[in-house]
């Protein structure tokens, strides 16, 4: 009896050890342990979001217009504009509002007696101020806007940018954290050559063609903005220009298409510019262009990256679009590979780019115009 009572003992025990052996199998190869973080969101051991997993190619930025939320998507970089001041100003508890009311209560502006100098004089301060207050929040540089009424006067910009220089100076920003911002007419990309020629460094923006891109590249700008989603929008609603149409043909996304030439030619040839990705409409756009210098991505599409869990056997897999390979293997025509003047420039520029440069600068300058007006509706502020 004890013979028997031990052995069933034995194989009783070599069962259990079995079936521990399998549900431990089964639990490494089909289970994932979850931990739980203190939104309720499930994390995977092992695993990473898709935020992270495009981040480890691109540098991707926040677009938003007020900076006071750094908890959730921290920026590394940062850009403050006339839209960012209108924001401030409708928002009372923000953090940026007393930079606005220390501009607002500068007296070397306040006693200016011409009003637009004054004016003036209070948006250039207000602008320095919050980004000043950016450039001790964020790791990265802060690109600060350039009058758009300044867009096709190449010394006005560099006259605008030398003083918005000094005021960043007074508050003891380096140059090396500063961009200056300014729209890519051959008057902005004649400035921003001149500007980098002294070391200062500069962002050239409304980019919408591939030869204000070479333009720009060839001007030695530190950044090239190229917003993708409206190079889309654009093509769905006209038709008639020769660097969209031919992008649809081949079966490309016009935006897309443009900031991927863009890329390889900077990288292929050697420009040290950064190119930057924006008006990224969603998460696919992001995908395509992983491997680009910069992404601006809206809050909804950085919360569906971070709410999206990445496993190391998924069947999914992030793949670097844009690299050093990807630029050797792109293939440009004679014509794209001269060096661009702003008789080139013209000829080059279809109905799109001209048409969306246009409406971008007419936004500026609409957005500076009310800046402006809202200043001289609250000055001089209250407790100041």
């Amino acid at each position: 009896m004890l013979f028997f009572s031990s052995s069933i003992t034995l194989h009783f025990l070599k069962f259990v050890l079995r079936l521990l052996m399998l549900v431990s199998l089964s639990i490494s190869r089909f289970i994932k342990l979850r931990i739980f973080t203190d939104f309720g969101l499930p994390i995977f051991i092992g695993a990473s979001t898709e935020l992270d997993a495009v981040s480890s190619f691109s540098e991707i930025v926040p677009d938003t217009v007020v900076f006071d939320d750094f908890q959730k998507f921290p920026p590394t970089a940062a850009t403050v504009s006339s839209s960012l001041l209108l924001g401030i100003c409708s928002l009372p508890d923000t953090i940026f509002r007393s930079a606005v009311d220390t501009a607002l209560a500068d007296s070397g502006c306040s006693g200016l007696e011409n009003d637009a100098l004054r004016l003036s004089c209070f948006a250039n301060k207000a602008l320095v101020n919050v980004g000043g207050d950016l450039s001790k929040m964020v790791p990265g540089r802060v690109s600060t806007e350039v009058d758009a009424r300044l867009a096709y006067d190449t010394h006005g910009i560099i006259r605008k940018v030398h003083d918005l220089l000094k005021l960043y100076n007074e508050i003891d920003v380096p140059p090396e954290r500063l961009l200056f911002k300014i729209p890519s007419t051959w008057q902005g990309i004649e400035a921003s050559r001149l500007l980098e020629s002294e070391g200062i460094q500069t962002h050239l923006t409304f980019v919408y063609s591939f030869a204000q891109a070479a333009a720009a590249a060839q001007a030695g700008a530190s950044v090239i903005q190229i917003f993708v989603g409206r190079l889309r929008d654009w093509s769905r609603n006209h038709a008639d220009d020769p660097e969209i149409e031919a992008a649809l043909k081949r079966g490309e996304d016009p935006g897309l298409a443009l900031a991927t030439k863009a890329y390889n030619y900077i990288h292929k040839y050697g420009y040290k510019s950064k190119l930057m990705a924006a008006a990224v409409r969603n998460k696919q756009d992001l995908f395509s262009l992983l491997g680009v210098d910069y992404i601006i991505a809206p809050l909804k599409v950085l919360q569906s990256l971070k709410e999206s869990i990445t496993t190391p056997d998924e069947k999914y897999s992030f793949v670097q679009r844009l690299s050093s390979h990807s630029a050797v293997a792109y293939s440009f025509s004679e014509e794209e590979l001269i060096t661009w003047d702003q008789l080139s420039l013209a000829s080059a520029m279809g109905p799109a780019s001209v048409e969306l440069l246009a409406a971008g600068l007419d936004g500026y300058v609409n957005q500076a115009k009310r800046v402006e007006e809202l200043f001289a509706k609250i000055w001089p502020p209250p407790n100041v």
